[in-house]
C-alpha cells in the first residue's frame, strides 16, 4: 500500500513545443532541418494547426492607424490594422466587405486619422464604426486606379494630361499645392468634358466612346468630393504628429513580411495559410503573449464548431463567440449559409 509521501509531476512539453513551431513558422527554416527531420516535427505541429490565434482588443487611441487587405486564396482574405509600430488587428473573411471591416475595427479605438487604399466596403464600414475618424486615402493607389485606365503611355491627348495630372499627386506637399492640383485636375475635367460625352454604336447600343477616361475621372471626383486626398496636410492633424500621404508601411513592413513567410512556406492549404497570417500578426503586436498563454486562452477549431452546435438557432450565437473576439470569422470561413454575411 503506497504511503503517497511523494509523487510525479507530469512535465508538460507543450509550450516548448510551440515555441518550435513558431521558430519554424516565422522564418525561412525548413522542416527538415527541425529536430525528427520533419516527419516527428510534422506531429507535433498538427496541434498547434488547430489553434485560431485571436486578436486582442485595442482600446489604446492611436493618432494614426493603417488598414490594408493580404488576399490568400480566391474567397480569402485577412484585413490587418496596424500602427507604424506593430500590428494592433486582423480579421479573416471571404472577402473585402463592409462586415468584415466593420468586425476589424469594432475591436479597435478609434483612431485620429486612417490611411486605407480604399477596399471595397471600407468606407460604409468607417462611417457606422470610426465616424469621426478622417481619413487618408492612398495618393499612391490614386494615381494607380487612374494608370491602370489610361496605361503608362496613352495614345490620346486626354489621357496623356489625366496621366500627367494623376502624377502630380505624389507630388503634393503642402496646402499650396493641394489647390493647385485641385485647380489643374478641375480644368482638365472642364477641357475635355465634352469630348468625353462623345458616343458610337457598339453591336446596336449607343456607349461611350472613351469609358475608360470617364471611369479614371469618376475615380479622382469622388476622391476630391469626400476630401480625403489631402489629410496629410491637414495643420490641425499635423499638431499631434505626422499623417502618411500612403499606406506604404503596411504594404512594405507586414505585406510584404508576410508574402516573404508564406513563400518560405508555399504548398500549405488555404485555412493554413490563414492561421501562418494569424500567427505572424500575433506574434507582431505589441505584447505578444507567451506560449503557454496561447495553448490556455486560444480557442481551437474543436472548441468554435463545439460551441455554434450548442448554440445551433440561438440568437446567442454571435455574442457567445465574441469573448474570443470576431475575428476568427467562423461563420464566413467554415459555412455556405446559415448565417448573414453583408457583402457589398
Amino acid at each position: 500500500m503506497s504511503c503517497k509521501a511523494t509523487k510525479t509531476r507530469k512535465i508538460d512539453s507543450g509550450a516548448k513545443k510551440l515555441d518550435a513551431f513558431l521558430g519554424w513558422l516565422l522564418s525561412a527554416k525548413t522542416q527538415a532541418g527541425m529536430p525528427g527531420q520533419g516527419r516527428s516535427f510534422r506531429r507535433a505541429a498538427e496541434r498547434f494547426w488547430k489553434i485560431w490565434p485571436i486578436a486582442p482588443a485595442c482600446d489604446e487611441i492611436h493618432h494614426v492607424v493603417y488598414v490594408d487587405g493580404i488576399w490568400l486564396g480566391r474567397n480569402a482574405v485577412v484585413l490587418i490594422a496596424c500602427t507604424k509600430d506593430h500590428v494592433i488587428g486582423w480579421h479573416a473573411a471571404r472577402s473585402e466587405n463592409s462586415g468584415a471591416w466593420a468586425a476589424l475595427m469594432a475591436r479597435i479605438a478609434p483612431p485620429d486619422v486612417v490611411a486605407t487604399d480604399g477596399g471595397s466596403g471600407f468606407e460604409k464600414a468607417r462611417r457606422a464604426v470610426w465616424p469621426h475618424t478622417r481619413v487618408q486615402r492612398c495618393t499612391f493607389h490614386a494615381f494607380c486606379q487612374v494608370k491602370r485606365q489610361t496605361t503608362t503611355r496613352p495614345k490620346l491627348q486626354a489621357g496623356v494630361e489625366l496621366y500627367g495630372v494623376a502624377k502630380g499627386l505624389l507630388h503634393v506637399a503642402d496646402a499650396d499645392g493641394a489647390a493647385a492640383w485641385t485647380a489643374e485636375f478641375a480644368m482638365w475635367c472642364s477641357r475635355w468634358e465634352s469630348y468625353l460625352k462623345q458616343k458610337t454604336m457598339v453591336e446596336g447600343r449607343m456607349q461611350y466612346r472613351h469609358e475608360r477616361l470617364r471611369r479614371a475621372r469618376r475615380g479622382l471626383e469622388k476622391l476630391v468630393r469626400a476630401n480625403v486626398l489631402f489629410t496629410y496636410i491637414d495643420e490641425s492633424l499635423l499638431e499631434q504628429g505626422g499623417v502618411p500621404a500612403t499606406t506604404n508601411l503596411i504594404e512594405g513592413g507586414v505585406n510584404a513580411q508576410l508574402r516573404a513567410m508564406l513563400r518560405c512556406h508555399r504548398g500549405m492549404k488555404i485555412d493554413r495559410r490563414i492561421k501562418a497570417v494569424s500567427w505572424w500578426c500575433l506574434m507582431h503586436t505589441e505584447n505578444p503573449p507567451s506560449a503557454a498563454a496561447i495553448l490556455q486562452e486560444m480557442p481551437t477549431d474543436g472548441s468554435i464548431a463545439d460551441l455554434y452546435r450548442s448554440l445551433e438557432g440561438s440568437n446567442d450565437t454571435e455574442s457567445a463567440i465574441a469573448q474570443w473576439g470576431t475575428a476568427v470569422a467562423w461563420h464566413e470561413l467554415h459555412s455556405s449559409g446559415g448565417y448573414k454575411m453583408d457583402y457589398d
